[in-house]
């Protein structure tokens, strides 16, 4: 059950590159316990709205509001700090690096004599594999490049919460993969919401936005162009949103219809 006070939202965000409008006064809510998709075709203006909540675009415009209270993100670094994690669709892995190296890159343990602390690493990389229930890494030493796809995206995601994550944000995280990954992908997603982690997915694959979503907000040429319940609307009225949707202020869910 998510919580009724936003853990994110975002009020009349507003970002241009010169002359290119990127974002027009967005709004976005995002409740703890919760997975919202973000959908919008290619230019839509998704990728400019999650760089703008890590940290990496300042908006020019409007506010953020992080567990009820306002908030300047100026940078990466700030967003870590409230809680937010983002994996990219890149997943910025290194596959000459083991799981364990992986999961504290540039966050390092250290003993007293400043050597790597490697069991304390290792007990919290499999703390954490075991409590998303990632049981697919036959051992947390091997080399990321011998993963699959899926068992990569895991490793991502495991990373991205290990370090007192609140929120986290996942850039098309099933694209490439098989069914059978993409499968274990999405119900990483749901434990995330489960353990009361507030997700926000970006994926163009409608199938998975429906399969664990509970929000769907759509953008158009960088403007709201809708915001629905997953449980009372439908992929037609979402695909209409994207395409030919009208901007629209997001004041709460529509019940299936753009506002």
């Amino acid at each position: 059950m998510a919580d009724e006070t936003p853990l994110l939202e975002l009020r009349d965000i507003s970002k241009s590159f010169g002359s290119v409008q990127a974002l027009t006064d967005v709004d976005l809510v995002v409740h703890r316990g919760e997975v919202v998709a973000l959908v919008g075709d290619n230019g839509a203006g998704k990728s400019t709205l999650i760089k703008t909540i890590a940290g990496i675009h300042g908006a020019d415009s409007g506010e953020i509001i992080f567990e009820g209270e306002p908030v300047h993100i100026s940078g990466p670094k700030d967003a870590a700090h409230l809680g937010i994690e983002v994996v990219y669709q890149d997943l910025a892995l290194c596959d000459n690096l083991d799981v364990v190296q992986n999961m504290f890159l540039g966050r390092e343990s250290h003993d007293f004599f400043q050597r790597l602390n490697e069991p304390v690493m290792e007990r919290r990389t499999a703390e954490t594999l075991k409590t998303l229930r990632v049981t697919t890494i036959r051992s947390i030493r091997q080399a990321v490049a011998t993963l699959s796809g899926g068992q990569r995206q895991s490793v991502a995601v495991a990373r991205a919460v290990m370090w007192n994550s609140k929120l986290v944000i996942l850039d098309e995280p099933t694209a490439a993969l098989g069914v059978a990954q993409t499968e274990q992908v999405l119900e990483l997603v749901e434990r995330l919401a489960h353990q009361g982690l507030a997700v926000i997915l970006i994926s163009h694959n409608l199938h998975d936005v429906f399969a664990v979503g509970d929000k769907i907000f759509v953008l158009r040429l960088g403007r709201n162009a809708g915001v629905f319940d997953r449980k009372t609307t439908t992929q037609d009225a979402v695909v209409h949103a994207i395409t030919a949707g009208q901007p629209t202020k997001v004041s709460g869910i529509t019940d299936g219809a753009t506002a």
